[in-house]
């Protein structure tokens, strides 16, 4: 099978195109380079800061610094969800994810400022999920699954997208999920023979670290749906 005869999902960078170590993930120039890679959007994490709303970083800290303690001037090298919305908006596919609670009604005051066109607000955390979805009916929303724990409330969830971790996904449960009308993307999906399988067994997204094989495998370019 050749790459231009695979099902072409939608190709997502994880935290943009994370496997380049030259550019900082979670970054507007890690964002761009997936892109370039041929990528048509990238997932990214957000998380409370003590000042200025909402950031884009994974971790609780940065450099050493609690983000609900940090000050403005140790946050201004983080985007800011209003920064990544209005630079990509309504371009790429955006997986936007909620580390934590409390930035629910933040994030959809955002979406309703900037209205991106293809997008998912995602989390781990059930609360989250059931708070978006109390907040705006109209927000597509996923649950992100690691362990098989997570996996198992996916049907009792208002979710349009289930996001499973690779070592959880089978062909039976893409059957499953799409039976009951949702989507699935697959994380963190990095090696070819693993890229093949999931877009031959019909998963509607792949996230990668490695977007510039991602980009390469699946070059023919189809629109977003």
């Amino acid at each position: 099978m050749t790459a231009t005869m695979l099902a072409r999902p939608i190709l997502l960078g994880h935290r943009g195109a994370r496997s380049t170590r030259s550019v900082p993930e979670n970054s507007i120039f890690s964002f761009d380079l997936a892109l370039e890679h041929g990528c048509d959007g990238f997932e990214f994490d957000l998380r409370l800061a003590g000042c200025g709303g909402p950031v884009v970083h994974h971790g609780p800290r940065v450099n050493g610094v609690l983000l609900t303690r940090a000050t403005c001037q140790e946050l201004r090298h983080l985007p800011r969800i209003d920064d990544v919305l209005r630079h990509y908006s309504p371009r790429v596919f955006l997986d936007i994810e909620l580390k934590v609670k409390g930035l629910e009604s933040a994030v959809i005051s955002a979406l309703r400022e900037h209205t991106p066109l293809n997008y998912v607000v995602s989390s781990f955390l059930p609360d989250v999920i059931m708070e978006l979805k109390a907040r705006s009916a109209v927000v597509p929303v996923g649950i992100i699954c690691e362990k098989p724990s997570q996996l198992m409330r996916w049907r009792k969830l208002p979710v349009e997208y289930v996001i499973v971790h690779r070592g959880l996904l089978t062909k039976k449960l893409i059957h499953l999920i799409h039976e009951a009308g949702r989507k699935v993307f697959v994380w963190t999906v990095n090696d070819e023979t693993s890229m093949r399988r999931m877009a031959g067994w019909g998963v509607d997204g792949i996230i990668s670290d490695n977007t510039r094989l991602l980009g390469q495998l699946f070059s023919a370019k189809s629109a977003v749906p």
